[in-house]
C-alpha cells in the first residue's frame, strides 16, 4: 500500500507509517499539508500525519490540512515518543529538531544545555541528518537513529519532559474510503455563525446521547477574525443511531456552514 509521511527516513511519523506499510512502499514529504494533498489527489493510498501530542497538544498544520482537503481518516495510530540527544560528540553549540520535539524536551534543554542555540527544522530526522553532517550540531530523535558507523552516538536518552509522552497519528485515505464502522469518529464543523451559546449548542447533542467527546479544538476559518472551524473527536461510530441523531441536530445549527464526517476508525498502539 503506497503510503506517504513526514521524511526523511527515521522520523516518528516514519515509525508510525511502518505499522501499515512496508518500507519499500513508504514515500516522504517535507510538510503535513503536502502529505494530505497527495492522498486527496490519489498520488498515495495512505498518508500518516501527527495530530496530537500528549505534552504539546494538537498539531495545528494537521488540523488545518484535514479541514481543507477532502480525505478520510481510516485509522488512529498511537506511538510512544522516546527522545534522545544524538551528536558526533559533546562539542556542539546547536541543537536541531522539529519544533514539537524541542518543546517536548524544554526542561531538559534549559537545564543541561542552556547556552545551545535551538534550531527548528522540518522533522526530527532532518535534525539528525544535520548532526550527522556537522559536529557542531546535535539532533533530537529516536535513539535508533544513532549510527556509530556514520559518527553519531547517543549522548542522553529519554530526555522528554514526561515519560508518558505519546503522539496520535491519523492514517488518511481518499475520501471515498470513509467508513461508518469504528470506535471513534472525527468531525469538522464550520457553523459560519457567532453568537452567545453557539459552542454549547454544538456540544449538547452529544451530551444528551451519552457520547463522550475526546477532543474539541477550534481553528481560525481564515474567512474573518473571530470566525472558527471546530474539530471534534467522539467515542462513537457513524453507524450508531445516536451519532446520526446528534449530527442531524448539529447540521441544523450549521445551515449557513457545513459539517464534514472524516470517518469512523479504531486505534492501534505501536509500542516500539
Amino acid at each position: 500500500m503506497r503510503t506517504v509521511t513526514l521524511g526523511p527516513e527515521g522520523t516518528y511519523s516514519h515509525r508510525a507509517a511502518s505499522a501499515i506499510a512496508d518500507d519499500d512502499e513508504i514515500g516522504f514529504r517535507q510538510s503535513v499539508t503536502s502529505i494530505v494533498e497527495a492522498v486527496a489527489t490519489g498520488d498515495y493510498d495512505r498518508g500518516i500525519v501527527p495530530i496530537e501530542n500528549s505534552i504539546e497538544g494538537s498539531v495545528t498544520e494537521s488540523l488545518d490540512a484535514v479541514a481543507e482537503y477532502d480525505v478520510a481518516i481510516v485509522r488512529e495510530i498511537v506511538t510512544p515518543i522516546r527522545h534522545a540527544l544524538l551528536a558526533q560528540g559533546p562539542a556542539f553549540d546547536t541543537i536541531a529538531s522539529h519544533s514539537q520535539a524541542l518543546a517536548q524536551c524544554r526542561s531538559y534543554l534549559e537545564r543541561e544545555h542552556p547556552d545551545a542555540t535551538l534550531e527548528a527544522v522540518a522533522s526530527t530526522a532532518q535534525g539528525v541528518e544535520f548532526a550527522r553532517d556537522d559536529p557542531s550540531v546535535a539532533g533530537i530523535g529516536h535513539p535508533a537513529n544513532a549510527d556509530l558507523e556514520n559518527g553519531l552516538e547517543v549522548l542522553a536518552e529519554d530526555i522528554q519532559d514526561q515519560d508518558s509522552n505519546a503522539t496520535r497519528f491519523f492514517a488518511l485515505a481518499p475520501a471515498e474510503e470513509r467508513s461508518k464502522g469504528g470506535g471513534k469518529t472525527t468531525l469538522v464543523v464550520y457553523p459560519n455563525a457567532n453568537y452567545p451559546g453557539l459552542l454549547l449548542e454544538l456540544l449538547e447533542p452529544f451530551a444528551d446521547r451519552d457520547i463522550n467527546l475526546t477532543r474539541v479544538e477550534s481553528r481560525p476559518s481564515g474567512q474573518r477574525l473571530g470566525d472558527y472551524v471546530f474539530h471534534i473527536d467522539i467515542e462513537a461510530g457513524l453507524y450508531e443511531s445516536r451519532t446520526t441523531e446528534a449530527l442531524e441536530e448539529i447540521e441544523e445549527l450549521a445551515t449557513n456552514g457545513w459539517v464534514r464526517r472524516l470517518g469512523s476508525y479504531d486505534t492501534e498502539h505501536v509500542v516500539e
